[in-house]
């Protein structure tokens, strides 16, 4: 059987990168590890950690097709964030002029969660630790 050690990162891919640059290290707060322009493809990659630990790549292109959310097409669904405290992370969250569902309580594990967008509307949840 396959023996698989951990996720090693997930790539996006924006439609703005300033913007998309912005929200996930000023807003959610991620460390740059690197930044690479690659004048080839007209690209930027831009390596991203949480706590030291490498997690998303986020990439630029050219004029990218927009990702279907609604309906929810196959694919990547969402990302998910552990946080400590549910509802201070929802006050932060509103507190920089960006749209929180309400918080809700997973049914299964009674967890609290919610959900945000990222700036291509790639929902983004928060799941209480």
């Amino acid at each position: 059987m396959l023996h698989l050690n951990k996720v090693h990162h997930i790539a996006l891919i924006c439609s703005n990168y300033e913007i998309s640059k912005h929200f996930y290290t000023q807003i959610l707060g991620l460390q740059i590890i690197q930044e690479v322009y690659r004048s080839d493809r007209e690209s930027f990659k831009l390596d991203l950690a949480i706590n030291d630990t490498y997690c998303i790549e986020l990439f630029s292109f050219p004029n990218p097709p927009k990702r279907p959310s609604r309906p929810e097409a196959t694919g990547l669904r969402h990302l998910a964030f552990e946080v400590n405290d549910i509802q201070k992370t929802r006050d932060y969250i509103v507190s920089n002029n960006l749209f929180a569902e309400e918080i809700r309580i997973d049914e299964y594990t009674d967890k609290r969660f919610f959900f945000i967008n990222d700036p291509d509307d790639l929902p983004i949840e928060f799941y209480e630790r």
